[in-house]
């Protein structure tokens, strides 16, 4: 054997190269084997409490369109003209702003503070206009409201709905624009303008046929359960569930009602006391309301007047509206009595249920058909 290949043999298997070769494949058998651990790794579920600081329902918005572009001045030189003829081209405009309501947006969470549409090109030699500038769109959820110094611009209550936030600016005119009679050969070309500038806040509010109403931990969630295919969190300790939440009861006729689950509100939430103004302005959105009343509780009755006056405090009127008064929790032994209590002092038929054993959900499933049509159809 060739004694080159010898030496080179001895060089590789001896104690320090072999033990760097072999160091070398042991961090590539380590890195490949935590790669792909790292790739079975399931992304951890998010609890109710943190997908609550992701849900925005308001935010103050400042956009402006973008800047038209520039006209340009050139003049093409030939021989049957002594001073040139004009070939600046047009500007483009510039973009808009633009909202779009879609169904699987659920938050203002992604919707930034501030947007600034894209300049329109700035035109070119050879009567080449510039490019006009893309359009901005923004997705919002379904059942935004867009306001203006606490004007309402546009209610954005159906999928694919668009508003134009901000227009962008027109573009300049080139010299060739300019040419007349009395000027063959202008040398003047204008600006593009600027785009339109305002501040707008948006507001999510819920849309459903119905939305339950109630103090915390009054059993709206495991209502909801009951009713619909909606799996809200549902826990035995108050403001479990910290997001509104939309569930859909079908009928055999195929008609479906949207129900909301409303967060439970507080006394005081009328002066924003807890996230009072949060959530009661989801209840303005809801065509019929579900008082939810805590049969287990002391004095049952005054939840409801508590409730009323809540709503009745932030907007005159909305109380009103077509209602049905749920007795919940009537699987527990205090409520039978509270029940009656609570009949003495409401002189409204009253609706007793367990949503955790399903008592008389098809009652109330019948009744909230009646509501939707009589006063929400």
């Amino acid at each position: 054997m060739n004694s080159a290949i010898i030496c080179d043999l001895k060089l590789l298997f001896s104690s320090s190269t072999f033990g760097l070769y072999s160091g070398i494949f042991r961090y590539r058998v380590c890195y490949y084997a935590t790669k792909s651990q790292k790739k079975k790794k399931k992304r951890p579920m998010l609890s109710e409490k943190q997908l609550s600081r992701h849900f925005i329902d308001w935010r103050h918005v400042s956009v402006s369109g973008g800047k038209g572009g520039d006209g340009c001045i050139s003049m093409v030189h030939s021989n049957r003209s002594d001073f040139g003829s004009p070939d600046g081209g047009n500007g483009g405009n510039g973009g808009h702003i633009i909202f779009i309501a879609v169904k699987k947006v659920i938050s203002l969470e992604a919707v930034h503070h501030q947007y600034r549409g894209e300049d329109g090109v700035k035109g070119g030699k050879q009567k080449c206009d510039g490019r006009n500038a893309k359009h901005t769109i923004i997705k919002v959820p379904v059942g935004t409201v867009i306001r203006e110094d606490g004007e309402l611009l546009t209610d954005l209550e159906k999928e694919g709905e668009q508003f134009i936030a901000a227009r962008g600016g027109m573009g300049g005119k080139g010299n060739s624009f300019f040419v007349s009679n009395e000027n063959k050969s202008p040398m003047v070309a204008s600006r593009g303008s600027t785009g339109m500038k305002r501040t707008l806040e948006l507001e999510l509010r819920m849309i459903a046929h119905a939305g339950l109403i109630g103090f915390p931990n009054a059993g709206k969630s495991s209502l909801l359960r009951a009713l619909s295919h909606a799996r809200p969190a549902v826990a035995a300790y108050p403001f479990t569930t910290l997001n509104p939440h939309v569930g859909i009861v079908e009928y055999d006729d195929l008609e479906q009602i949207a129900v909301a689950d409303i967060p439970g509100l507080i006394r005081g939430a009328h002066l924003n006391r807890g996230l009072g103004h949060s959530f009661l302005r989801h209840i303005e959105r809801c065509q019929c309301l579900l008082y939810v009343i805590d049969l287990s509780a002391n004095e049952p009755w005054t939840q409801l007047t508590d409730l009323k006056f809540e709503l009745e405090q932030y907007q005159k009127g909305l109380s009103e509206r077509p209602h049905a008064i749920l007795g919940n929790k009537i699987d527990l032994p205090e409520s039978h009595q509270n029940l009656e209590h609570l009949e003495n002092h409401v002189m409204l038929p009253i609706i007793p249920i367990s949503a955790k054993c399903l008592t008389n959900i098809e009652k109330l499933k019948v009744h909230l058909r009646k509501l939707y049509d009589e006063h929400v159809e």
